[in-house]
């Protein structure tokens, strides 16, 4: 059964910058899409980044160009690099995996995702 422990989260001023952290346990990413997705409070939930198994990315409108998610399946983990960032961009960041089977697929839809990490806040504030 494979788990997803999400860090880096914290407090940071707007214009700052974070790196988030997915490691993987139970299992090898290299097979799995990897997608980030935020919760905002009281917004419905949302995929912002995702990397797929070969490499490729796609991002939501919200965050293209600030954000950039890359994966190291040597360390089984997958990061998320925020710059730029805005108030709007408070919430709790989760990361996701579904299996893809040598698929380059790369989905940012909640419902197909088949693992969750507990999620790491987000807090942008001057």
């Amino acid at each position: 059964q494979l788990e997803l422990a999400e860090s880096g989260g914290g407090l940071v001023q707007p214009g700052g910058s974070l790196r988030l952290s997915c490691a993987a346990s139970g299992g090898t990413l290299d097979d799995y899409a990897v997608t980030w997705f935020r919760q905002v409070s009281g917004q419905e939930r949302e995929g912002i980044a995702c990397v797929s198994s070969g490499g490729n990315t796609n991002y939501a409108d919200s965050v293209k160009g600030r954000f950039s998610v890359t994966r190291d399946n040597a360390k089984n983990t997958v990061s998320l690099q925020m710059n730029s960032l805005k108030p709007e961009d408070t919430g709790r960041y989760h990361c996701t995996a579904v299996r893809t089977y040598g698929s380059n697929a790369c989905p940012r839809d909640e419902y197909v995702m088949s693992y969750w990490g507990e999620g790491t806040l987000v807090t942008v504030s001057s």
